[in-house]
């Protein structure tokens, strides 16, 4: 599946999107957040907060215990402000 990533979780990662295969075990939007924590420094950073992330599912907005299964693109983006 691809994640992509958005404004200041782009930021963080230093990466705009990328294929990614989470385990069998990562089964949710939560779960993968969790899983991406564990890449490395700048996802930690970028995740450092996870109840503040939104999330995506093939362009539809979902919870963190939306499941994963199926999904070919998974967003991430923090809260947005509108103007």
């Amino acid at each position: 599946m691809k994640a992509v990533y958005f404004a200041w979780v782009r930021e963080r990662i230093g990466r705009t999107e990328e294929e990614i295969s989470p385990p069998d075990s990562v089964t949710t939007v939560g779960d993968l957040i969790g899983w991406l924590t564990g890449r490395g420094e700048e996802y930690a950073y970028a995740f450092e907060k996870p109840a503040v992330i939104r999330a995506a599912i093939d362009k539809a907005h979902v919870k963190h215990d939306a499941p994963i299964a199926g999904a070919r693109e998974i967003a991430f983006f923090p809260p947005m402000t509108g103007g």
